[in-house]
């Protein structure tokens, strides 16, 4: 919304909200009935989010060819009921955005970008940095996720033509009940063609932080060990790629790639992750259908090794467009000692309207390892002997489904609105006795965006 422009100042005012409408049944496959049955965790549930973000922005050309920029927003969001991790009528109004920035020519084809503050920031296709502020649990909006900003930053970026180089120091805006005091850096370095492809390397190092890790005990055989404060000195690098368009044969095929490496010798940690993609759009067919394949795998701890294996994925994107392992499935498990086989039909029956079919095969990548953090710890008396295991004891965890369907109602009003369904893999219902139900969902929302 332009409220002033002239004099080579704009000022813009900006103003997105929406309402969510969540319901789930059989929440972690109903886990709370077998593990927890004192706990009072109610395994079906149904909740609304809210939120708001309004926002003002400003940029001032100036002599020379430069310009003088800035943002300020706060998000207002809360949950009405209770949702999928016990949060009850709660929410909370924080500061999302609050940047200065300048953009000055550097001789005739260069240009350099510096700002400080809160702002928004993301590398590559999001696989470890994108997700730059927490939502849900106190603050609300669990599902709708509406903080990205971190909460400080400081971002110098030199382009080039084609080039862009990128320095930064970020800050996450953690919630106040999960605080780790995390602190990042690093730099990326990218190449966009003109046709759409693109090369890309990140390096990122945490300088401060108190985030635990958790490592399997030695043979699978016992709990898990946890070390205080053990991300503090990771080092990562992320190679991501995507093809330009194809001609002749492959015409509407495409191709992306990612690789990353995560190393810190302060605790022998070495890990891996990566992820492939193939897509296919047919044009020349009704509804336009575009079918996406996809692997994605990051490391887990070898409890047969006494070095660490698990895989951190610092602050990736995760929506199921994204970084997600699973619809229902990424409420549970991190990107961390999984793998998933994912498929995606996006179909366009109208220029308003979109449906996006999603299955994904997900496993782990290490027996009797931790999954997550440690859940599944348990005391497994097959075999005749008592021994307590962490992880799982098979490698299939689960099979999700979802139905996404999206309408554009006009320029500034959007509906979203899916059903979803997990179906527990071997893995998961040898966690406990007894039948494992599958857990189902669904959600209808709107978001205004001005």
């Amino acid at each position: 919304m332009l409220l002033h422009q002239g004099d080579g100042l704009s000022v813009r005012a900006h103003l997105q909200f929406g309402i969510n409408a969540v319901g789930e049944r059989n929440l972690f496959w109903n886990f709370a009935d077998s593990v927890a049955p004192g706990s009072g965790f109610d395994s079906d549930a149904n909740w609304l989010e809210l939120y708001v973000k309004p926002g003002l922005s400003f940029e001032k050309v100036l002599d020379g060819g430069g310009a003088l920029y800035g943002k300020v927003s706060v998000v207002a969001s809360y949950t009405l009921g209770t949702d999928a991790y016990a949060a009850e009528d709660t929410g909370r109004t924080t500061l999302e955005e609050a940047y200065l920035g300048v953009r000055l020519p550097v001789g005739e084809a260069r240009t350099l970008d510096l700002s400080l503050g809160p702002r928004e920031l993301k590398l590559g296709t999001g696989m470890l940095i994108a997700n730059g502020g927490s939502s849900g649990f106190e603050r609300g909006a669990l599902k709708f996720g509406p903080r990205k900003a971190w909460e400080m930053s400081a971002i110098a970026r030199l382009s080039q033509g084609p080039l862009t180089g990128t320095l930064f120091y970020i800050d996450p805006n953690e919630t106040d009940s999960n605080d780790s005091g995390n602190e990042l850096a690093g730099l990326d370095l990218r190449h966009d063609s003109t046709a759409g492809g693109y090369l890309g390397l990140s390096y990122v190092t945490v300088l401060e932080s108190r985030t635990p890790y958790p490592q399997a005990a030695p043979g699978g055989l016992g709990p898990p060990t946890v070390t205080p404060g053990a991300r503090d000195g990771l080092n990562s690098l992320n190679l991501y790629a995507g093809t330009d368009p194809f001609e002749g044969a492959l015409a509407g095929a495409v191709f992306t790639a990612d690789l990353a490496y995560q190393w810190n010798d302060e605790i022998d940690l070495e890990a891996w992750a990566g992820r492939v993609q193939a897509g296919y759009s047919f044009a020349g067919l009704p509804w336009s259908p575009t079918l996406t394949y996809s692997y994605q795998t990051f490391s887990g701890d070898d409890p047969d090794t006494a070095a660490l294996e698990r895989f951190d994925p610092l602050y990736y994107e995760g929506s199921p467009s994204a970084w997600a392992t699973g619809s229902k499935s990424s409420m549970v498990f991190i990107n961390s000692n999984v793998n998933a086989h994912g498929l995606a039909l996006r179909l366009q029956p109208t220029r308003q309207d979109t449906v996006t079919l999603r299955y994904a095969h997900i496993r782990a990548n290490e027996l009797a390892s931790p999954i997550q953090f440690g859940q599944a710890t348990r005391v497994d008396t097959s075999g005749g002997t008592a021994n307590v295991i962490s992880g799982v004891t098979d490698a299939h965890l689960s099979d999700d489904f979802f139905v996404e369907y999206s309408r554009i109602i006009n320029r500034n009003t959007y509906l979203t609105a899916g059903v979803s369904l997990s179906r527990p893999g071997a893995g998961i219902q040898n966690v406990v006795a007894g039948n494992v139900p599958n857990w189902t969902g669904g959600f209808i929302n709107v978001v205004f965006n001005f």
